[in-house]
């Protein structure tokens, strides 16, 4: 394990939540790059084709009789 540094002895309370934020935040972005450096690319969207092709434009015809 990485041995953690000792917290200095002037270190305020405000500063030590500062970096306790801080290091939960980047063990928060590590985690997020590590789930998704197997994805689809650099693409990081949930949705995928939500529209579909416009190829596929629906033609509408009138009855005839």
């Amino acid at each position: 394990m990485a041995e953690s540094p000792e917290p200095e002895v002037s270190e305020t309370p405000e500063d030590e939540m500062k970096r306790k934020f801080r290091e939960a935040l980047d063990r928060k972005r590590n985690q997020n790059a590590d789930a998704g450096a197997g994805g689809r690319g650099s693409d990081h969207s949930k949705i995928h084709g939500a529209h579909g092709p416009a190829a596929n434009k629906r033609s509408f015809r009138r009855k005839s009789g």
